[in-house]
């Protein structure tokens, strides 16, 4: 079996872009990836056709590590999250063809499965005013639909330092979060890298009692460590890792035991198999892996690949049945979350397909997603209130 094309499919919200790529066979059999990537979509898009005619046409789908080795070293330049993303992209469909070639699931042919079901926990959810009032029925919803976890940052555009107003009405929003999901619901405090590590100190230990399930990214992802001056002060689990894109660039992570849980995103770390070599490396430091998930649902599949056969796998974020729910009619046999839970498939391969016509109803947008602007919360253009 040879690669014959690849083909892209990008499908558009006012807050993010999806790109699909589909991976061709002499064969007939066609297998599916996805990244999502945050104003560089075009530039993903530019890669994946030089790297098409360069690295991918013409090579055996099954023969996977060797595929990802030619397009990770094979331009000499280093790779970068554009470059990983791209790999993610056809590896992630690679394993696809190769499952549905082989009439099982991918988590089987790493290994098998040491669970039949994976937790999720719920993103995207807070799309309300910024009220008490509103984060309180918003999340009273979640639990009302079975989510036994979610996660929020309650910082609004905080940045480096939070005003002590500031700090007092994001201490109020969280105890009506609290309040609405009771003491059994996992809390999962984001901070998306904004803070200086004495502010994050100060803040983990205003939230303390609403018992955070950990603290996610206190401080900016560039500088390890600032990470461990916060971990060392405080009590809560540290999470970080979405924005580190190369498996071996976890190594310092590693070695500095800053974190507890590693959050990296298959989309953008180069695949399945890369995530799971790294969750094998966290296992020895007795970390857990909680990847990053804020695509769609080829990409939650995939994640669920790693999340069955990883003893050290905690939980999956998922933002589909939130945050534009909608883009889940754009495959067939979505992932759906029962009673909190992702159910092991059987079906071969992913067990997901893509419907390139249920796709173009989703045309490209201009996506953008500012964090530091007013009302970002809401996932409308621009970070603009809605």
């Amino acid at each position: 079996m040879r690669i014959t094309r690849i083909s892209t499919h990008v499908i558009g919200t006012p807050w993010r872009n999806l790109t699909y790529v589909q991976v061709h066979t002499d064969e007939g059999i066609t297998g599916v990836g996805e990244t999502r990537m945050l104003g560089h979509t075009d530039a993903l898009l530019g890669y994946l056709r030089e790297a098409e005619a360069n690295h991918i046409v013409g090579s055996d789908p099954f023969a996977i590590e060797d595929l990802v080795r030619r397009m990770k070293y094979g331009d000499y330049g280093r790779a970068g999250e554009i470059v990983m993303s791209g790999i993610a992209c056809v590896e992630t469909a690679c394993w696809d063809i190769k499952g549905k070639a082989l009439g099982v699931p991918v988590w089987q042919l790493l290994g098998g499965n040491v669970t039949d079901r994976v937790k999720a926990y719920a993103n995207g959810w807070y799309t309300t005013e910024r009220t008490h009032e509103a984060y309180h029925g918003a999340a009273r919803a979640v639990v009302e639909r079975g989510y036994r976890a979610l996660k929020i940052d309650p910082f609004g555009t905080g940045h480096l330092e939070l005003s002590h107003r500031d700090t007092l009405y994001a201490v109020a929003l969280i105890e009506a979060v609290r309040d609405a999901i009771g003491p059994d619901t996992e809390l999962m405090l984001e901070m998306h890298g904004r803070f200086s590590p004495s502010t994050a100190v100060r803040l983990a230990r205003e939230m303390a009692p609403f018992r955070p399930a950990w603290l996610e990214e206190p401080v900016p992802p560039e500088n390890l460590k600032a990470l461990a001056k916060v971990a060392e002060k405080v009590d809560l689990p540290i999470a970080t890792g979405e924005r580190i894109h190369d498996r071996i660039e976890f190594r310092e992570l590693l070695e500095s035991q800053a974190a507890d849980i590693l959050q990296p995103d298959v989309g953008h770390l180069g695949g399945i198999l890369e995530t799971r070599k790294l969750a094998a490396a966290a296992e020895t430091h007795y970390m857990l892996l909680a990847p990053h998930n804020v695509g769609g649902p080829v990409l939650t599949a995939a994640s669920l690949q790693v999340g069955f056969c990883t003893p050290n796998f905690k939980i999956l974020e998922h933002f589909n049945d939130f945050a534009d729910a909608g883009i889940k009619k754009v495959v067939k046999g979505a992932p759906e979350v029962v009673d909190g839970y992702f159910a092991l498939s059987d079906a071969p391969g992913l067990g997901v397909e893509l419907d390139t016509d249920a796709a173009a109803e989703f045309p490209q947008q201009r996506a953008r997603f500012d964090l530091w602007a007013e009302g970002w919360e809401k996932r409308a253009p621009a970070g603009r209130p809605a």
